[in-house]
């Protein structure tokens, strides 16, 4: 898969099925291959992985009453939704496609590979179960999200914090984009089938013929490792594939490896790539108590302070050389040419940051990243991400690696002793940077 498909290439279509305004996005040629979005997606959460399909016609439509759909006035069901599906493809003129589901559209994914078994040529289920959102966590925060009396935008964080284990902290603007588009309705009306669906998916699952693939991330709070584990037992002849994150909040256009396994099941084949590795130290920040503080400030105050603590970040890369590769709402990912320079930033920021209120932790590990434009990737960038997550309020945590590279440079530490980090091999010895 290539990113050469550009959003010149896309074209947006209104279409009228069962009396509603539909809207689409078809992309590129080849065979046709349709997308559902997860319970709040909409067309635009496949602009990361969309740009890497360009070998297929891809088909991404916003569901009833999401986006810029027209919401129905008859119930929906999961059937209903998946039925959505096949009329999409019905108005476009495709007897057939592979099927593409991610986190609850995984679910709907399925209900039409059971019930229109016709249409779809290969299915491919990516951080999802066989019943959405039917966990009782999941079903009780989502109630409280979409029931008018108890929703309130500063308990926003905290609802979505119960529902998926705090890990929304790191993606606030998806969290406030959940807020401005939010169909109540049409999450309420999820809401009450999910349950139903959990057990009822149980008997068809193994009535599901069509090759499958299913991905999964190992440390998805939202749809755990076990769901794909659960799906790829039960589904005839289906694949499991693992991969490190959670493509739930990462993005699963973001993960190569994740996308080449998608194309070669579909395709066959897998192509081949010219991969730019550079040698770099990563660095990851992470506010401490984000969504605890955010809920007793409010939005406004906590946007500014959010606002200070970012300013006063980059001006910390920047006095030491770093390169901002991303913001993840309240840290940040950055690269260094040298460690030590790395460490000093790092410390740094907590300082700074501590005279505005506020702790973070940080990570570092060295190692080849893939680069890919500006952002970076690769074993490395994870086990930083990870390093980071390990870390103490105000600490600043390094692996060995780091501190061997540093020898000489009259940067001291502690040692944390060793550590298993999920989704790498082996255990790392890991030490806290002496303040």
């Amino acid at each position: 898969m290539t990113a050469a498909t550009s959003a010149a290439s896309a074209r947006d279509e209104e279409l009228r099925i069962r009396g509603l305004r539909i809207h689409a996005q078809i992309r590129g040629e080849g065979e046709p291959l349709l997308l559902y979005s997860g319970i709040w997606g909409e067309v635009g959460l496949w602009e990361q992985l969309l740009p890497h399909l360009d070998g297929f016609r891809t088909i991404a439509f916003d569901p009833p009453g999401i986006g810029r759909s027209q919401m129905p006035a008859f119930p929906l069901t999961m059937w209903a939704l998946a039925g959505f599906g096949t009329a999409v493809l019905d108005e476009l003129g495709i007897q057939s496609a592979h099927v593409l589901g991610a986190s609850f559209g995984g679910a709907v994914a399925q209900q039409m590979a059971f019930s229109h078994p016709s249409r779809v040529r290969r299915l491919v289920l990516v951080s999802t179960s066989f019943g959405g959102f039917a966990k009782p966590g999941n079903l009780e925060a989502l109630w409280h999200f979409i029931h008018p009396r108890s929703y309130h935008p500063e308990r926003l964080e905290r609802v979505a914090g119960a529902m998926f284990g705090g890990r929304l902290r790191t993606e606030p603007e998806l969290v406030r984009s959940m807020h401005i588009r939010r169909p109540t309705k049409t999450l309420a009306a999820l809401y009450r089938m999910a349950p139903l669906f959990g057990w009822t998916s149980l008997p068809w699952l193994w009535a599901v013929g069509h090759p499958t693939l299913v991905i999964a991330g190992d440390d998805d709070p939202v749809t755990p490792l076990e769901h794909g584990r659960y799906l790829a037992d039960r589904i005839r002849g289906a694949r499991l594939a693992v991969f490190p994150g959670a493509f739930h909040f990462s993005g699963i256009g973001n993960d190569e490896d994740a996308l080449d396994e998608i194309e070669e099941f579909l395709t066959g084949t897998r192509a081949a790539h010219e991969i730019d590795r550079v040698l770099k130290t990563v660095l990851f920040t992470d506010i401490a108590g984000s969504t605890e503080r955010a809920v007793q400030m409010g939005d406004r105050l906590w946007h500014e302070l959010l606002a200070s603590h970012d300013s006063t970040v980059r001006r910390e890369l920047t006095r030491f050389h770093g390169q901002e590769v991303k913001s993840t709402g309240d840290g940040f990912l950055a690269s260094f040419d040298g460690p030590a320079r790395a460490i000093r930033c790092a410390r740094a920021i907590g300082e700074e940051v501590g005279a505005i209120g506020l702790e973070v932790r940080a990570g570092l590990h060295a190692g080849e990243c893939v680069a890919r434009g500006e952002d970076l990737a690769g074993v490395a960038v994870h086990i930083g991400a990870r390093v980071a997550s390990l870390a103490s309020p105000g600490e600043v945590l390094v692996t060995s690696t780091v501190r061997d590279l540093v020898v000489g440079s009259g940067i001291e530490f502690t040692d944390r002793g060793a550590h298993a980090l999920k989704g790498v091999p082996g255990e790392w010895q890991l030490l806290a940077v002496t303040p």
